[in-house]
């Protein structure tokens, strides 16, 4: 399986959209590749994920509307993660990572979004 999480760095970036960059990492060969963000433009980030074969994103805050359109389209998502992005993984992979439900409000920034 594929996992998609927006970085900074080894952090997760707080606001999906906003990211630079995406970590994915491949369960299956136990490794990880970034991949350049398009930028933010509303729907856009759930089909470029989706083209690339995400399965999972794992995100800090994201809003509704990615959230429907990843659901739509058979990609489960994780919000409301914080932290060191390989932390998550082995997190993820013993069953302890719970999404919070969260949605972020149009146009909420870092920070406030996951909380």
């Amino acid at each position: 399986m594929l996992i998609a999480i927006p970085s900074e760095g080894n952090m997760v970036c707080p606001h999906f959209g906003h990211c630079a960059e995406f970590a994915l990492y491949d369960t299956n060969e136990k490794s990880f590749k970034s991949v350049p963000s398009p930028g933010h433009v509303p729907g856009a980030l759930p089909v470029f994920l989706k083209q690339l074969g995400v399965e999972l994103v794992i995100a800090g805050g994201m809003g509704g509307s990615a959230q429907d359109l990843f659901t739509s389209q058979g990609v489960k998502i994780i919000v409301g993660a914080s932290g060191n992005i390989n932390d998550l993984i082995i997190s993820y992979e013993k069953g302890e990572l719970v999404s919070t439900g969260s949605v972020c409000s149009e146009h909420a920034h870092a920070g406030d979004c996951h909380s």
